[in-house]
């Protein structure tokens, strides 16, 4: 092995340091380089145009997950496809295992989708690439793109970011094939080569193991896939060989995932994991029969498809033979459709015997990383890990179901509070409630900036401006969240300020208090109801915030017309009666900013066009629509 990965690290340091001739300059390099990169973003453009014209569909093909193993697996495959990136599907799948919404064996059939959905844009490369010349009409292309970036209609612009990257991916596929040195004018290079592609099985190690090393660094499968293509166009590499990079490009896209799986739980470290061991063991048991698998994808490609001889363009640049345009053409088209071919079986055969283990190999898993169980109150973002994601509407999801989890907190944080005010002062037990309480606190401060910090760097990518709103209602549901927290809070120092100034209440304060509690409670139940369902939210949900918000005021101006009787009629001193309506006050403030969610929702509901009563923003709520006047 040491031996393997010493051939492995010559090999990269000669090709890109050490033996190219003088007549390709570090400048020339430089261009590869460029080629390589204008091929990246142009499909990070193509990906971006697809996942905003996709929209909102993608949340629901992600519903899909929880029923059974072999939708999770076809969801995987139509999630990749769309946003053309397994590793941004995987790293997805991690956070909601992380956060518990998936159990790890669904996950692992995701992922086992993902692993061949990512094929799905080398057919396109493959079909594109060669057996259509694309330059002729990339230029035209966009012409016709740009101008659509400027029509008001968003569906336009997404489709013309869409055209636009698809324009730059293939712009980039030919500048990487300008770039390249030409073999011709340096024979030097073809002999260097022929050392490593003439060791037999140590050949086909060495290659692996040098795209394995490549993946890991540009993190894009993609990316090297197209590199090995226009190595094999140019007859750099035989058929074989650029199978055996394929191959060790499927196990470097694994490293995306794992980076993202550090700061997430023992089971999202397992998903990650999962994912990595998915593909590794898939190219142990290729490799062990090699040569026998890449001559059946030779003989499905040439005589079952009759697409020609993925063998032919090497043999012929290694001949010298001078080869016709279009022959040279069609032996490209069958080396490139012959490659893709053997990636697809792979990535298929792999997923048809390990979807059949997969109970075993959730068992080895287990075995490998152990769970530690942790504290509920610990403060951890639960569906945000890392960095974005590739997809922009999976990024605005991820932070929809943390504000849930936040929403759960504060509405945790309400219970603890209703339980202090009958909880003697003074009390280990006060004592202890009053600490989680002001911990809760913390936690909301925290998960507010975490949040917040999240969607500031989601409104910095490329959204619509439906999604850019729906941001900022967001951002603004998360502050009134907090709030909720910090008037939380306030309840419980008035109950400690209380007890230090030597006021009590009586029955009749601590009636109302629990009936002014219970009415705060029964308004953040509906909100957390609502924001756990935020894309079928009705105009009746929103109404009923609405009414109990009303409520919440009336029996606010009850209680304060009568404790200005009760004072005067003596029925308790007025010291406490200032505590009494300090902590009715706070809790009314409580409605404020619950009803403060209902808006945003209601905003975000206006432009999704979900809810159903068709009401013009702000007549579901009348004190809403009087500020507006």
């Amino acid at each position: 092995m040491l031996m393997v990965c010493n051939k492995c690290y010559n090999f990269v340091t000669k090709l890109f340091i050490k033996n190219h001739p003088m007549n390709y300059s570090f400048v020339d390099f430089l261009a590869l380089l460029g080629a390589v990169c204008l091929f990246l973003y142009g499909m990070k453009i193509m990906s971006e145009g697809l996942q905003k014209t996709a929209g909102s569909r993608l949340r629901s093909i992600l519903a899909w997950m929880t029923k059974n193993r072999f939708l999770a697996i076809v969801t995987g495959v139509v999630i990749t496809a769309l946003i053309q990136s397994s590793s941004a599907s995987v790293s997805m799948v991690v956070s909601f295992v992380n956060a518990g919404l998936m159990p790890l064996e669904q996950s692992l059939a995701v992922s086992f989708g993902a692993a061949l959905g990512t094929t799905f844009t080398e057919w396109i490369i493959a079909i594109f690439g060669f057996k259509v010349k694309m330059s002729a009409f990339l230029l035209p292309l966009l012409a016709f793109a740009v101008p659509m970036l400027f029509i008001k209609r968003n569906n336009y612009k997404n489709i013309g970011e869409l055209l636009i990257g698809f324009a730059f991916l293939f712009m980039g596929l030919d500048a990487i094939s300008a770039n390249v040195p030409d073999l011709s004018k340096s024979p030097e290079i073809f002999s260097w080569l022929q050392q490593y592609t003439s060791m037999g099985f140590w050949s086909i190690l060495i290659f692996t193991l040098a795209s394995w090393v490549i993946t890991m660094m540009i993190q894009s499968s993609a990316a090297t896939f197209a590199i090995v293509l226009i190595m094999a166009a140019k007859g750099w590499i035989s058929f074989d060989i650029g199978c055996a990079m394929v191959l060790g490009a499927s196990i470097g896209t694994s490293i995306t995932p794992l980076l993202a799986s550090l700061g997430g739980n023992a089971e999202a470290k397992k998903a990650a994991l999962g994912h990595a061991l998915f593909n590794l063991f898939g190219a142990v048991w290729v490799l062990a029969v090699f040569q026998p698998f890449v001559s059946m994808v030779t003989w499905v490609v040439k005589d079952l498809f009759g697409l020609g001889d993925p063998l032919a363009l090497y043999n012929s640049v290694k001949a010298g033979a001078s080869v016709e345009e279009g022959a040279l053409m069609q032996e490209q088209v069958a080396m490139s459709i012959g490659m893709t071919m053997f990636h697809t079986i792979f990535k298929l055969c792999n997923l048809l015997i390990m979807i059949w283990f997969t109970k075993l190999y959730v068992k080895l898993l287990n075995a490998i990383i152990k769970s530690k169980k942790k504290e509920d109150e610990e403060f951890q973002l639960k569906y945000i890990q890392g960095g974005l994601m590739s997809a922009s509407e999976l990024n605005i999801d991820q932070a929809q179901r943390e504000i849930v989890v936040f929403a759960g907190r504060v509405e945790r944080m309400l219970g603890m509070v209703k339980e202090l005010v009958h909880t003697k002062t003074g009390t280990p037990e006060f004592n202890k409630i009053y600490s989680r309480i002001q911990k809760y606190e913390d936690i909301t401060d925290r998960m507010e900036f975490e949040i917040g910090s999240y969607l500031n760097k989601v409104l910095d990518g490329r959204l619509s401006s439906q999604a850019k709103a729906r941001v900022a209602s967001l951002l603004s549901i998360i502050s009134e969240l907090e709030s909720i927290g910090d008037s939380c809070n306030n309840i419980a120092k008035a109950l400690v300020r209380k007890e230090e100034a030597d006021a009590h209440f009586n029955e009749y304060n601590y009636a109302n208090i629990d009936e002014m509690l219970r009415l705060v409670s029964e308004a953040m139940t509906n909100m957390l109801a609502v924001l756990s369902d935020i894309d079928n939210v009705t105009a009746e949900d929103l109404m009923r915030s609405y009414n109990k918000e009303r409520e919440i005021n009336n029996f606010r101006n009850a209680c304060r017309t009568e404790n200005i009787e009760n004072v005067n009629q003596k029925k308790y001193p007025y010291k406490a009666g200032i505590f009494y309506m300090d902590i009715v006050c706070e809790a009314e403030k409580l409605g404020d900013f619950i009803v403060n969610v209902i808006d945003s929702m209601e905003d975000i509901m206006r432009r999704s066009s979900s809810v159903t009563s068709g009401l013009p923003i702000g007549e579901l709520n009348p004190e809403k629509t009087a500020m507006g006047k």
